[in-house]
């Protein structure tokens, strides 16, 4: 007897040990569900359904009611691009369609130029900016709750898709997909709560009215509605664009193309507006520009006007771009010849800017973009191969300025320009290709907004017998008749053009030729790396096969 019961007694421990350690394995397994969560004593900010409290390097602080983020972290969530303007003492920042500025002293807030009176100003402590972002709901296009019962902030951007549920019974909200979980929340049958996203898993992730984000069962909501859908930004051309420069000087009125239709063009850049040598932005419309912007939509071609500050030069173009008062003036007349002449967009072309004024190039672009979408038009920027000049090449931000605007245009010409000391072509394969690369991989700008700038000219070359190198500019449509009886064009296949090279009197002539062979062979760059499309300077240099050449080229990335 006593034997049998020490047995029992043996069977009963170690029953008891195989429970505790049951429990103890149970417990390290589900302890992740219970751990503290760094941020439960602090103000929690979710924006767009995530936490984001431990990410933010300033904690959200709230004074009179009114709540503020830290420079840093809107930097981090928002704008990128926010700084301080020295000149006026105050935030400026930028997002989708507003340009805003905020001072330190004066409750007032202006938004694409039109000030508005808020309550609250921008405070600085400790060097830390914060700005009153509970005052700044239009400059971001979000809606802001304060939840105080649960220290929590929730911003919401009114352009990203929002769905609610009704929950079918009397819910706890669990911290992860487990029934073990910690509950972060109750909620009461016919609450609404927002899904957040749901998976095979059987469990979707929601937040409650009270701020919380966790998980419930997924057959226990229903009634999910769409309330707000995702806004997508419409482009203004369907497909590659496929443009051209008209460049006929402010001195020269636009030219008559009545009648005229250039096939699969569907962006023209008309040369309306130039900055004068007191920095004012002019215009060349006239009647024939109106007559020339009703000929173009007419046939179902956007408008991108050209501005160009050649005449300004860079002295008057660095004045302007150094100073944010100017540069707003600048943009304010740039909107109002928009809206004036209905046109689509516009095609900056500064060229000739101090290596020094490179950032204060790309503040500009990052101030225009805004102001031109709010109107649904388009901002395309010329630049230049990155490598070369300090002023013609190096004054380019290409990342910044790739980003901000809607098309990069490379004007992948004058590989050997008028300056050149030695002969050579103006725009060989290999070269162009070096350069998109570059631009591609260490500018890192988006493929789909690289715009690819081609010649509809070459150069004839001349060498004289002391070494001595000049060159004159020939058109595509002229070339054939430049080349002399019994002159052999040779293929180059690295440049993908054909050369020629003969004697003229003592000297020696050379030309790299420029025709739709060439231009079929750049065209080929887009599909290749999946470019935003082509643009040619500059229209009436061509011969007539050279728009069917790009269409046909152009139409094959869409097969």
């Amino acid at each position: 007897m006593r034997e049998k019961k020490k047995k029992e007694n043996i069977l009963r421990r170690i029953l008891v040990v195989l429970i505790l350690l049951l429990m103890i394995i149970f417990i390290l397994i589900k302890a992740e569900n219970y751990i503290r969560e760094a941020t439960e004593d602090k103000i929690n900010l979710i924006i767009n359904n995530n936490n984001v409290t431990e990410r933010l390097k300033n904690d959200v602080k709230i004074e009179n009611g009114i709540i503020y983020l830290s420079m840093e972290d809107i930097q981090n969530f928002f704008d990128k691009y926010i700084y301080i303007e020295d000149e006026i003492n105050e935030v400026v920042t930028t997002y989708d369609k507003k340009i805003a500025s905020v001072g330190f002293e004066v409750n007032r807030l202006i938004i694409n130029g039109s000030t508005t009176k808020i309550n609250a100003c921008a405070i600085k402590e400790n060097e830390t900016v914060y700005l009153p972002i509970s005052e700044m709901t239009d400059v971001y296009n979000i809606e802001i709750a304060n939840i105080e019962s649960k220290n929590i902030i929730t911003i919401d951007s009114l352009n990203r898709e929002q769905i609610k549920a009704y929950t079918k019974s009397n819910l706890s909200v669990k911290w992860k997909k487990d029934i073990f979980s910690k509950t972060v929340d109750k909620v009461k049958k016919g609450d609404i709560v927002i899904a957040i996203s749901d998976d095979e898993s059987g469990w979707t992730k929601i937040r409650t009215a009270n701020g919380e984000i966790g998980y419930v069962k997924s057959n226990k909501l229903t009634n999910f509605t769409t309330v707000r859908e995702e806004w997508g930004q419409e482009k203004q051309i369907d497909g590659k664009v496929n443009m051209f420069w008209d460049y006929f000087s402010q001195y020269v009125q636009a030219p008559d193309r009545t009648g005229q239709k250039v096939e699969g063009v569907n962006v023209v850049s008309p040369s309306f507006f130039y900055l004068d040598k007191d920095g004012k932005l002019n215009e060349n419309v006239g009647n024939s520009g109106l007559a020339y912007i009703e000929w173009a939509h007419s046939n179902g071609y956007k408008v991108w006007p050209m501005i160009s500050n050649a005449d300004a030069g860079i002295k008057v173009t660095s004045t302007i771009l150094n100073s944010y008062t100017k540069r707003q003036e600048l943009i304010q007349d740039i909107v109002e010849m928009c809206v004036k002449y209905e046109i689509d967009g516009v095609n900056i072309d500064f060229e000739n800017i101090y290596e020094a004024d490179k950032d204060k190039y790309s503040r500009f672009i990052i101030e225009l973009v805004p102001r031109m979408q709010e109107m649904g038009l388009v901002t395309s920027v010329d630049v230049t191969a990155p490598d070369g000049d300090p002023n013609w090449s190096l004054c380019y931000d290409r990342n910044v300025l790739g980003d901000v605007a809607d098309y990069l245009v490379f004007m992948a010409y004058d590989q050997y320009g008028s300056s050149s000391a030695k002969a050579g072509t103006t725009a060989g394969y290999n070269w162009v290709e070096t350069s998109l690369k570059k631009i591609i991989e260490y500018d890192e700008v988006d493929t789909e907004k690289i715009i690819l700038g081609m010649p509809l000219f070459t150069r004839i070359w001349t060498i004289k017998q002391d070494g001595t190198v000049s060159s004159n500019v020939v058109n595509m449509v002229d070339i054939n008749k430049s080349i002399p009886a019994g002159v052999e064009k040779q293929w180059n296949d690295t440049l993908k053009q054909y050369y020629i090279e003969y004697k003229s009197g003592t000297s020696t002539k050379k030309m790299w030729i420029e025709d739709g062979t060439s231009i079929a062979a750049k065209v080929s760059l887009v599909t290749q790396y999946n470019l935003g499309g082509t643009a040619c300077w500059e229209k009436d240099r061509e011969t007539s096969n050279v728009w069917t050449i790009i269409r046909e080229e152009l139409e094959k990335t869409s097969e």
